[in-house]
């Protein structure tokens, strides 16, 4: 018999996890370098340069995507999760200048001068942040020390004319010297100058943190959604099909604003200097592509770059479908729209969503609650918290990233199995999506179900000898979500809390739908280019929209179904 839940040893990790939360119980600031040992000495796959005197480009450049452009200047970053909660140890975080991360959604303030006030909505936000922040630091010490030591200026020069004492100090490659030169952002001379001038030594500190107060912010971010999810809803709350996946694959297959305005959309992208992939975008426009609509979906992001105004024309023909954002409401950045599914245009729905009986939707009052797939454990408060104010649950579908030990970035992986390193829970699925709903709308990729997926803590909580008792046990793909969902759902149809360190058969415990999917973007055992840390651009919009329209196909049908079958 085929033993589902792995005997896993991450010996390791675990201590790295235990040394971070000891330390963050301290009232006050703790040196990131505290972490660093544990950190070195965890192998983590995402940093095994750790220990070495060479740069670590790769780690530097993760970290550093995921953290602020004024981090240069930061020296004090301070977790909370309100706030109240801020100012009730005396930081007008509220007043602060709002920055974002590149490669990660995360409500960030800072004061100006020295302080990162970073929002946390679950545990997850922890797990996922010390290790980037003291990677950034190892990383950034070393570049400092090399070129202390190499008596090489940091001289403002763009890649093509890099001055030769700094990178032979550096000891990079001409390539990975550009690839340290992207990781800095949009001032790199000014990051290496302040490299060049001190060692970093950042400081974190914990503000009062605790479960009940996730779960108000959960609560906060519902009140924003439900303003809108009740909008033109009679005296029941409407039923609900609650879709994780992000803010524009279904409002762009569901609403139509890319496909009408095409023209529109190949002008604004020839005049975004940005717009790299171009000539490939127009190659294959003129060939007739079968993704042609997607390749519309993704020149739609330079279209809303180009004009300040585009963003607002776009929701505003989106309300005319009935697709509508929740507004900010909350501090956990995590967008919603709302879809009322009678107010569906079915002239403006994408060509691959066509199917018999399309007309019944007119008659439906469901709605699908679409939502920026959060980070780890946020997503079973938020799940949660809709669970608790939301109409019947008709079906639930999680769409996100994933890597892959046995696959190739860009396929699409379909899981019966996931292992959730939160709660030690191994559940099993019938996962209302196989191959066949995949397939037929991916171009380049393969579909691979029958998977089998283990929820890791965060990115760099993992090691080679940790990927490998999975590997071993038949997992094959690491992701951060599926597991709280999963925990959400069985509080949903159970009337206990989820167990710990169970195998739990969800097959019979749900009448909705639970349909999970991932793409790949990394491959942390393969040679082969990684993914992992910068955008999958126009080739991820191949497996993002098959994914996208097997979730919106599956909706569509279930609920012209639903509303031919007599009550």
């Amino acid at each position: 018999m085929e033993r589902q839940k792995p005997d896993t040893t991450t010996n390791e990790i675990a201590l790295y996890l235990r040394t971070v939360y000891s330390l963050l119980r301290s009232s006050g600031e703790v040196r990131v370098r505290a972490f660093e040992e544990a950190h070195s000495f965890s192998n983590s796959s995402l940093h095994l340069g750790a220990r070495e005197a060479a740069v670590d480009v790769g780690a530097f450049g993760y970290a550093a995507a995921r953290l602020p452009e004024c981090m240069s200047r930061v020296t004090r970053v301070v977790l909370g999760q309100s706030d109240e909660t801020y100012a009730a140890f005396g930081f007008p975080a509220r007043s602060w200048q709002r920055v974002r991360a590149r490669g990660r959604r995360r409500l960030l303030r800072f004061d100006g001068v020295e302080t990162l006030a970073a929002f946390v909505a679950s545990t997850s936000d922890i797990d996922d942040l010390v290790p980037i922040l003291t990677a950034y630091q190892i990383e950034w010490n070393k570049m400092h020390d090399l070129i202390a030591s190499g008596g090489a200026a940091p001289e403002g020069r763009d890649p093509a004319r890099k001055s030769p004492d700094l990178v032979r100090a550096l000891g990079l490659s001409d390539g990975d010297f550009v690839r340290l030169r992207e990781a800095l952002g949009a001032e790199p001379d000014a990051a290496l100058e302040a490299i060049g001038a001190r060692r970093l030594d950042l400081r974190v500190r914990l503000l009062q943190g605790s479960f009940s107060a996730y779960q108000r912010a959960a609560d906060h971010w519902w009140r924003g959604v439900e303003q809108v999810y009740l909008r033109e809803a009679k005296a029941q709350r409407p039923p609900v099909y609650f879709v994780s996946s992000n803010t524009h694959s279904l409002a762009n297959l569901l609403g139509g604003y890319a496909l009408a305005h095409r023209d529109e959309l190949l002008e604004a992208a020839r005049r975004d200097s940005r717009a790299e992939s171009l000539p490939e975008l127009e190659r294959q426009l003129a060939d007739g592509s079968p993704a042609e609509p997607n390749l519309l979906y993704f020149a739609l992001r330079s279209y809303v770059h180009a004009f300040p105004d585009a963003l607002e024309r776009v929701q505003a023909w989106d309300a005319e479908s009935g697709i509508v954002t929740a507004g900010d409401a909350a501090q956990i950045d995590v967008q919603a729209q709302v879809i009322e599914l009678a107010s569906l245009r079915a002239d403006r729905l994408d060509p691959r969503l066509r199917m018999p009986g399309l007309e019944w939707l007119r008659a439906s009052d469901a709605r699908i609650i679409n939502i920026d797939y959060p980070l780890g454990l946020a997503a079973y408060h938020l799940l949660s918290r809709l669970g608790q104010g939301a109409g019947p649950l008709l079906g639930l579908y999680v769409m996100g990233k994933a890597a892959t030990l046995n696959g190739q970035i860009g396929d699409v992986m379909i899981s019966r199995v996931v292992h959730d390193e939160h709660s030690d829970n191994t559940y099993l699925l019938r996962n209302a999506f196989a191959f066949d709903d995949v397939a037929p709308w991916l171009t380049h990729g393969s579909v691979l179900d029958n998977q089998k997926a283990v929820t890791v803590r965060g990115a760099f909580l993992q090691n080679p000898n940790y990927m490998g008792v999975f590997y071993r046990e038949g997992y094959s793909v690491l992701e951060m979500e599926a597991g709280p969902y999963l925990s959400a759902i069985y509080e949903l149809v159970d009337p206990r809390r989820h167990p710990n360190d169970e195998v739990v058969s969800l097959s019979e415990r749900t009448s909705a739908a639970v349909g999970i999917l991932h793409y790949a973007s990394d491959t942390p055992y393969s040679r082969r280019q990684s993914l992992l840390s910068k955008s999958l651009g126009s080739f991820g919009t191949d497996s993002t929209y098959a994914c996208a329209i097997a979730i919106t196909r599956q909706i569509l049908a279930r609920e012209i179904e639903r509303l031919k079958t007599p009550t």
